[in-house]
């Protein structure tokens, strides 16, 4: 009996420990769950704790916080040495547990099938006995807490009651972080309309009028050649120019021309002077996606072409000049409000802004189902020209080109396919004439730049390519983005559309100008040394 009291009393005292330290600290959703972590390792004597949240939207089980057994405690995934846990609710122990609401306590878990070993593959840890069991929040499960390997024996029916209690307070402490973090988000969302509202504005009816009134050429001589220059047009023509593509490549049945040049305005005034991101390369890849939509014939759908041609538009919408990793470490607003794709899932929400605006939805005459796909396509196709996603997109479908196993009425295939297109005409300045590229890359190298002198103000090391007082290494830089990026993404391309060969022979020829660049400036390096 006193065996049982003092047990029950020392529980007590744990519980009030976690009381007070979980809820006077919810600072964060990722704050809370360390802490819960901690005290299940504490509660059963674990040597390590897992937690897995609940994404029923998905039906898949998280973790972006795991102890990575070796020694270096609790770690935060950040994107880049570490990759999301996540796997589907029906695999595995924590899946079972999430599904059926079983407490499961497992003496040797390679013995039993219902593990995954993925986790283990995954964090290079060596799993041997297991408790699991389920976290409620108002009768639903909300994640699943999982320790691992007790540091003394197998765990316990004792443990299992002791965590029965602690899982209320989880439950509470995480439903509670979940609310903070939703509030904090809509602050960081304020932030960002107010700082974009204090910045942008939409166009003038005057400007409206005025672009109207512009002669539109009934033909433009090369422009369906990749080799077109689109710096060579005029910026206050070049409005005129987007309802010329729009106008040849949909015609103007179910698009108002006013509400294309309103649009097409908007977005103009949408792009910031920032030395490259700016309105005249969206107008560039814009115009390189009408040259690969001419030129395949067909090849995608109505509706893709309109997602594809729009999505290019409006690429780079509100661009700072910034990269998205630049972002994070600076804790911008938007960093906060989206870990991944920073830039490029602000470029779609500015898109649907400004197709909110009255006078401006250019998709008003097409279904509603037409409508949804249009936009779900847009927001895909912008994510794709995230540099961080081109390589798995490639990847992926180089395999199926590799195995001839593309094929055309699949949707995930035809996905891939456009998603490539997009980082081929976002890329485009390196298959340009060797003129307007090196101008182009002086350019791109400027905003490269100014990045570089902030991360330095702010005591960062910047990367080489960043550092205006490592220009020299631009040939060699160069080269290496070409044959590393540019040229395996034209030739996956025209090895599915073989109409776009002409992009693999511009990159190919500038890859030729800058291997003579970078040997000469070599050359001269090895003069001036043996000087």
């Amino acid at each position: 009996m006193y065996h049982t009291m003092t047990k029950q009393r020392k529980l007590n005292d744990f519980l009030l420990a976690v009381t007070r330290s979980v809820f006077q600290d919810i600072v964060s959703m990722d704050t809370v769950i360390m802490k819960i972590m901690n005290f299940a390792q504490r509660l059963t004597n674990a040597d390590r704790a897992s937690l897995f949240l609940v994404d029923y939207k998905t039906n898949e089980l998280y973790a972006r916080i795991f102890d990575v057994g070796d020694g270096q405690g609790l770690q935060k995934v950040d994107g880049t040495v570490h990759k999301e846990i996540r796997f589907p609710m029906d695999k595995g122990i924590a899946g079972h547990v999430a599904s059926t609401g079983e407490t499961t306590n497992i003496l040797d878990a390679y013995k039993d099938d219902r593990f995954n070993r993925d986790v283990d593959r995954q964090t290079g840890y060596t799993t041997k006995t297991i408790l699991c069991m389920p976290i409620y929040i108002r009768g639903c499960i909300i994640g699943v807490v999982q320790m691992v390997n007790k540091l003394n024996g197998v765990f316990t029916k004792s443990d299992e009651e002791a965590f029965e209690t602690f899982a209320v307070y989880c439950g509470l402490a995480l439903h509670h972080a979940k609310l903070y973090d939703k509030i904090r988000r809509s602050e960081q969302k304020n932030k960002v309309a107010l700082e974009v509202l204090s910045y942008h504005a939409r166009c003038s009816e005057e400007e409206v009028t005025e672009c109207i009134n512009m002669q539109t050429p009934e033909k433009i001589p090369g422009l369906t050649t990749f080799e077109f220059s689109p710096w060579s047009v005029e910026d206050t023509r070049k409005p005129v120019y987007v309802l010329y593509m729009f106008k040849d490549l949909f015609k103007t049945i179910r698009f108002d021309l006013e509400y294309l040049m309103r649009f097409t305005l908007t977005v103009r005034k949408n792009y910031r002077n920032v030395p490259y991101h700016n309105w005249i390369h969206a107008f560039s890849v814009a115009h390189s996606m009408y040259t690969l939509i001419k030129s395949t014939n067909n090849t995608f759908t109505p509706l893709e072409s309109l997602s594809l041609f729009v999505a290019c538009l409006c690429h780079d919408l509100d661009h700072r000049g910034k990269t998205n990793s630049f972002m994070v470490k600076s804790d911008t607003p938007l960093a906060a409000i989206y870990s991944t794709s920073t830039m490029e899932h602000h470029h779609f929400n500015q898109t649907v802004t400004i197709l909110q605006h009255e006078g401006h939805n250019i998709f008003n005459h097409l279904t509603s189902q037409e409508y949804k796909e249009v936009l779900g396509n847009i927001k895909k196709f912008i994510l794709a020209t995230d540099l961080a996603l081109f390589f798995g997109n490639k990847a992926r479908l180089k395999e199926l080109a590799d195995k001839k196993e593309f094929v055309w009425n699949k949707e995930e295939h035809r996905d891939l396919i456009m998603a490539v297109a997009m980082t081929g005409c976002d890329l485009c300045a390196s298959i340009k004439p060797w003129e307007i590229q090196l101008a182009t890359v002086h350019v791109i190298f400027e905003e490269f730049y100014a990045q570089g002198d902030e991360e330095k103000e702010q005591g960062i090391e910047p990367i080489a390519m960043m550092d205006r007082d490592k220009a020299d290494q631009l040939p060699q830089s160069q080269v290496g983005f070409i044959v590393g990026i540019c040229l395996p993404c034209y030739e996956l391309l025209a090895n599915i559309l073989p109409e776009t060969h002409p992009m693999v022979m511009g990159a190919s020829s500038n890859l030729k100008k800058w291997k003579e660049l970078a040997e000469k400036q070599g050359a001269e390096k090895e003069t001036q040394s043996e000087a």
